[in-house]
């Protein structure tokens, strides 16, 4: 069974900071891209960032909105994702979703809720 937890989401000031980590089990983590993707309250969600599978790289990609303060990354020995979010911006205020996807296969996890609030 697939299994993808998000934690790491909470309340955070603006210009903070905040890592959410993103732990699978139940699949070869390492050969999977992996995004994470937001959604804030009326609106659709929406990609974040995206790392490509240890095979193709690990390349990263970034939305124009999170480039240059948020930060993707994978430690596959931990079946683990993460996203490093810094200089948190009111607007960033969303439910934070893990996904993986590749093989005909995307699984999502169940979100983690950060608030960039003063």
């Amino acid at each position: 069974q697939v299994q993808l937890v998000e934690s790491g989401g909470g309340l955070v000031q603006p210009g903070g900071s905040l890592r959410l980590s993103c732990a699978t089990s139940g699949i070869i983590f390492s050969i999977f891209t992996m995004s994470w993707y937001r959604q804030a309250p009326g609106k659709q969600r929406e990609l974040v960032a995206t790392i490509s599978s240890i095979t193709s790289g690990a390349i990263t990609t970034y939305a124009d909105a999170v480039k240059g303060r948020f930060t993707i990354s994978r430690d596959n020995a931990k079946n683990t994702g993460y996203l490093q979010m810094n200089s948190l911006k009111l607007d960033d205020t969303a439910v934070y979703y893990c996904n993986v996807n590749g093989y005909r296969s995307d699984y999502w996890g169940q979100g983690t809720q950060v608030t960039v609030s003063s």
